[in-house]
């Protein structure tokens, strides 16, 4: 029996070559063109194995719709869409139950991964219960991030100096690559110029800037990095109040 797949997005043109991009690869297709008439066509949830939702939507957005669709059937698995997106927006996609974060316009082959990879590690419903809320726990930030069908983690029990920071990026395939993520010395030393404060290179600080640098360029290319490294040459501006507010961690 094929899957079945429920887009929720407000332009026409999107849904249609997605709707013709998934029917190509043996998928059936329903729609919905705004958050409201996508909860209508989602129901209980049950006749959809996967949601692509838009983020940016009139009257209901794509992250208040995950919220409602969550409410609804908790093992949802709904695949965000968006071309405005950070990653404060994937986090808290990801802390209300989204399965992965796609980049709009996508291509067919990295739509197509990223509905392959989020079936497959989908959550059976059946006799399932569900999960305890998170609210109000003491849980740190999540450690995966999920972007364009590839899964960020940090790299378990790999021996790293404190300028390196080491992930395991799974791909949309099955695939598992090590990524290598330097931190200049001029990055710490203009944040040090900036904030008046010492946050240097072993601090979670720099933790956080190398998943940011490794989730942007997963998703503006759409790729690993060839060479399997990459490098904090610097810092955002808008990064530099947080900086401030950083703990000596």
């Amino acid at each position: 029996m094929s899957r079945r797949i429920l887009i929720i997005d407000d332009e026409e043109n999107i849904r249609r070559v997605t709707r013709l991009t998934l029917q190509a690869a043996g998928y059936e297709v329903g729609e919905a063109d705004d958050g409201e008439r996508g909860l209508q066509a989602f129901g209980n949830g049950s006749a959809w194995d996967a949601v692509l939702l838009d983020q940016r939507m009139p009257g209901l957005d794509g992250l208040e719709t995950l919220r409602q669709i969550k409410q609804r059937q908790p093992y949802a698995c709904v695949i965000m869409s968006t071309a405005y997106a950070s990653i404060e927006l994937a986090v808290d996609a990801m802390k209300l139950g989204a399965t992965d974060f796609v980049r709009k316009p996508m291509t067919p082959e990295i739509l197509r991964n990223a509905v392959a990879a989020a079936l497959a590690k989908q959550v059976p419903v059946s006799g399932a219960t569900a999960p305890a809320s998170r609210e109000g726990s003491a849980e740190p930030l999540i450690q995966i991030i999920t972007m364009n069908g590839f899964t960020i983690l940090e790299a378990e029990g790999a021996r790293q100096e404190p300028h390196e920071r080491r992930f395991t990026v799974k791909s949309p395939t099955g695939g598992e690559h090590e990524v290598l993520v330097q931190i200049d010395e001029e990055a710490v030393g203009y944040v040090e110029r900036m904030t008046t404060r010492q946050l240097p290179a072993e601090n979670s600080f720099w933790t956080s800037q190398a998943q940011r640098l490794l989730s942007d360029y997963l998703w503006t290319e759409g790729k690993v990095p060839p060479t399997r490294k990459l490098t904090i040459k610097d810092v955002d501006r808008d990064e530099l109040p947080m900086a401030a507010r950083w703990q000596n961690t």
